[in-house]
This record gives structure tokens, sequence and C-alpha cells, in this order.
């Protein structure tokens, strides 16, 4: 087994995630409203759509960007 590649793999992948939350912190920062309250209490479905293609957008950036 590849001791080095295994340790690469998980390196990178708590590097996405980290880079991920904190994609999403700045959009939440950068919103007029809080998301959570939105999303939940008041059930905004489009704000939910909204807020999983950024999601998705995000997670596309870090992984393009870990890749190369």
């Amino acid at each position: 087994m590849n001791w080095n590649a295994l340790l690469n793999s998980i390196v990178y992948s708590v590097v996405g995630i980290v880079v991920f939350c904190l994609g999403f912190i700045v959009v939440d920062k950068f919103t007029k409203y809080d998301l959570w309250d939105e999303l939940i209490n008041k059930k905004n479905m489009a704000l939910a759509i909204v807020v999983g293609f950024v999601s998705l957008g995000i997670s596309v950036i870090v992984a393009a960007a870990i890749h190369g």
C-alpha cells in the first residue's frame, strides 16, 4: 500500500473541506440576512436552491484548485 498517496489524499481532503467551509462563511457574511433563519425557519426554497448551487460552485472551484 502506498502510504504517501493515502496521506496526500487525507491532507488534500481536509484542506478542501476547510476551504469550502471558509468560502461558505464568506457567502453567509455577504448576504444581508441570516441564511440559517431563512432556510430553516422561513423555509425559503428559492434561497435553498441558490445556496445549494453556490455550494456546488465552491466545491468545483476547490476541487479544480487542488487537482491542478
